[in-house]
């Protein structure tokens, strides 16, 4: 009886117990998260579909909303196997174990960086117009994003530099895969506090020149502003900077609880409870974005509604006016 429980009966004294298996509630719960990471992969893979097939789609904002979506589809598919590994022993063996972690790793880093780059998409069409369609171009946003995934590969790698070149090396028995990340300062700052910082100055600007646009149009001084050579600032482009400044709140509003708790000094063992729960705090942000599109965003409504129907498969459908 004691050999059935654990991980690997041949290793008796260096084997994991097998986890008990998971009460009714637990059931429940996880099954849940289960459901929620399946409609977080199949809603942001509409928004993949949507935006790389309708050509109207194609704008630099609408790039980086892709490169976001491709983000949190991967996360989808990754929070299933963080369900799993809360009741199953690791079998993959100690190197597996830290490549494993190395994808989720990869995947927040591209979050904040997309997330800043829809910051600065918004500042520059908010606030400098003119300039927008010169500055901001599908070039420069894709140079953007795909540095922004290097960068975060790069990171992500020296990042977990020592569980790689030693992996199992925070492994107490055989069974468990865990990594220990000790933040520094300098990290911290890297990671979460220049990020944060950055987004919350632009849209903070973006805000105020928003709000001014909107008591200039009530007060009737357009004309006047137009008059004296400033470019009043389109109502779509308004629209865009409100969606996407949900984004950004709820993208802060998930990811802050994981990162003031590494600022905090406390170590996370990754694996243990609390990783867990902080972890899917920020999974669940990848599920909320496309939920955002669909209730602000007709045309990821209008979209989806094309995929749903098959009308997407027709010959010229990507010509299909999605605006």
């Amino acid at each position: 009886m004691e050999e059935a429980e654990l991980c690997f009966p041949e290793l008796l004294n260096t084997s994991c117990r097998r986890p008990p298996l998971p009460q009714s509630e637990e059931v429940f719960v996880y099954s849940l998260m289960f459901l929620f990471s399946l409609l977080t992969a199949v809603l942001n893979l509409l928004v993949i579909i949507s935006i790389s097939h309708y050509r109207q789609l194609h704008s630099p904002t609408n790039l980086i909303v892709l490169s976001l979506a491709v983000s949190d589809f991967v996360m989808g598919l990754v929070m299933p196997m963080e369900i799993v590994m809360m009741w199953t022993c690791w079998v993959l063996g100690d190197l597996m174990c830290s490549l494993y972690f190395l994808l989720p790793m990869t995947i927040i880093s591209a979050t904040v960086g997309n997330i800043v780059l829809i910051s600065i998409d918004r500042y520059v069409a908010i606030c400098d117009p003119l300039h927008y369609p010169t500055r901001i171009t599908e070039r420069t946003i894709t140079i953007g994003i795909c540095l922004c995934w290097i960068c975060s590969v790069f990171y992500s790698v020296f990042y977990l530099f020592d569980s790689l070149t030693q992996p199992g090396r925070y492994i107490s028995c055989r069974g468990e895969c865990v990594i220990n990340i000790t933040a520094s300062d300098m990290e911290l700052v890297f990671t979460f506090v220049l990020p944060i910082s950055v987004i919350i100055v632009l849209y903070t600007r973006v805000f105020i020149v928003a709000v001014s646009h909107a008591r200039a149009m009530r007060s009737h001084v357009a004309a006047k502003l137009q008059v004296s050579g400033t470019r009043m600032i389109n109502k779509s482009e308004l629209k865009a900077a409100r969606t996407l400044g949900i984004v950004v709140a709820v993208f802060v509003l998930c990811y802050s609880p994981y990162f003031c708790v590494c600022l905090s000094g406390s170590s996370i063992m990754i694996g243990s409870a609390i990783e867990a729960f902080l972890s899917f705090l920020m999974f669940s942000n990848s599920g909320l974005n496309p939920l955002i599109y669909a209730l602000f965003y007709p045309w990821f409504r209008k979209a989806m509604k094309h995929i749903v129907t098959l009308q997407i498969l027709k010959p010229g459908s990507r010509e299909a006016n999605m605006l």
